[in-house]
């Protein structure tokens, strides 16, 4: 069969060259679009579901919330396990699915399941999918280099400018926000005043949640102009809420500012961020969304820094605490040496020992075609273009060398054979 093989491909010589030209261009165009990134990702397919509840204990969490949810996506199709795990005032729940199930179709079904779970669990407990990414998809990390801010403000940048900008670039699932203070206004009631007053703690929440309100009218015309009635309600500062009435003794409003202090601060923290030790950082953990090109989705994030770097005040710049690209760059930087370095000694050896040109031509084209038939192969079975599988093409591209040299050198001798 390989007789046979040798036969036609040296009386269609043009045919064969053809052939070998379109799988050059077909590599070149699997080399382009095969996805980049640093390590295989062999996490798991699963969906999170994450659910808040401020201030209960691990157990609460655990009965009220974590317990409902994982009796009720039992049965879900093509699912391996569920886990859970709680904690103070969250829960997570993982779904973990076979590894041929698209991760889309996964989060549908689970989202099926979680409309109807939601009648279990107490009022206002939304549970919330997580990012559809994976568990390294954590591809950028940066922090906010801004002397002479405070943490609050720069955290509120953060929640409120950088991190909506960042989300719309293509192949983004989500970036979380980490550090710093996430600002909120904060009603310290004296429980003295309130007995004094006969008001409990209920009635301030109650009364303070019934006063942030816009509320809506109808429309009156006048002289042909239609006016739209509503009122406005939304608190704006903290005088706002001490002047909200509880009730009223005597005549006399008894207003929140006699039960409490309201005062502007952060949010309970359950740790910080510091970088390399000077001190507090506020910045965001950027994640990849399910099967992009890791590389290509930081240059467009790197794009997308400079622009916003432009609208932040002034003073405020970004610095990156963790880039991917680096160590994939590195990683093709790698094969490409390896390849080199191997066309340069096989032309070396071949050249020397045999004295003809045209041999070596043989085993030199060979060593490029092999790389780009293992990444149209790598297209095909959608593998990424890693260190594994990068550092896989370099080893078999030293053990093809080997071959060619040995096929060429005993080509070499048959011919030589046969003229004498």
């Amino acid at each position: 069969m390989i007789d046979s093989l040798i036969t036609w491909s040296l009386r269609n010589r043009i045919i064969v060259l053809l052939i070998a030209a379109g799988i050059i261009a077909y590599g070149i165009y699997a080399v382009k679009n095969t996805p980049v990134d640093a390590i295989p990702d062999l996490s798991e397919n699963q969906v999170i579901i994450f659910t808040e509840w401020m201030g209960r204990s691990p157990q609460i969490m655990e009965d009220q919330v974590t317990y409902p949810l994982v009796s009720n996506l039992q049965g879900i199709p093509k699912v391996k396990n569920i886990r859970a795990n709680s904690m103070f005032g969250m829960s997570f729940v993982f779904v973990v699915f076979e590894d041929e199930v698209d991760v889309y179709w996964a989060r549908t079904r689970v989202l099926e399941r979680l409309n109807y779970a939601q009648r279990l669990l107490p009022d206002g407990i939304v549970p919330t999918l997580g990012p559809d990414g994976t568990g390294l998809g954590h591809i950028y990390w940066y922090t906010l280099d801004a002397p002479g801010y405070d943490l609050g403000e720069l955290r509120a940048l953060q929640d409120w400018y950088i991190r909506f900008a960042m989300q719309t670039v293509p192949g983004v699932s989500e970036v979380a926000s980490y550090g710093g203070f996430q600002k909120q206004y904060q009603v310290v009631v004296d429980p003295l005043k309130l007995n004094y007053y006969g008001i409990t703690i209920m009635d301030v929440a109650e009364k303070i949640r019934a006063n942030n309100n816009d509320v809506g009218g109808r429309k009156f015309e006048q002289s042909d102009i239609g006016y739209i009635v509503r009122g406005l309600g939304y608190i704006k500062d903290i005088r706002e809420i001490e002047n909200i009435t509880l009730k009223t003794s005597n005549s006399i409003p008894i207003k929140v500012r006699d039960v409490a202090a309201v005062q502007m601060g952060g949010e309970l923290r359950l740790g910080i961020v510091e970088e390399n030790g000077e001190g507090e950082k506020v910045g965001g953990i950027v994640v990849m969304r399910y099967g992009e090109n890791a590389k290509d989705v930081i240059d467009r994030l790197k794009e997308k820094l400079s622009d916003v770097e432009k609208g932040l005040p002034p003073g405020v710049k970004f610095k990156t605490a963790y880039d991917r690209s680096d160590l994939i760059e590195a990683t093709i930087a790698t094969l490409k040496e390896a390849v080199i370095e191997e066309i340069i000694v096989v032309c070396l050896v071949l050249f020397i020992f045999l004295l003809h040109v045209r041999s070596t031509l043989i085993v030199v084209i060979t060593i490029p075609m092999s790389v780009l038939i293992s990444f149209i192969m790598m297209g095909w079975f959608g593998i990424t273009s890693n260190i594994m599988s990068l550092a896989g093409i370099a080893l078999a591209v030293g053990d093809l060398v080997d071959a060619g040299i040995v096929m060429v050198e005993n080509a070499m001798k048959s011919l030589v054979n046969e003229t004498e």
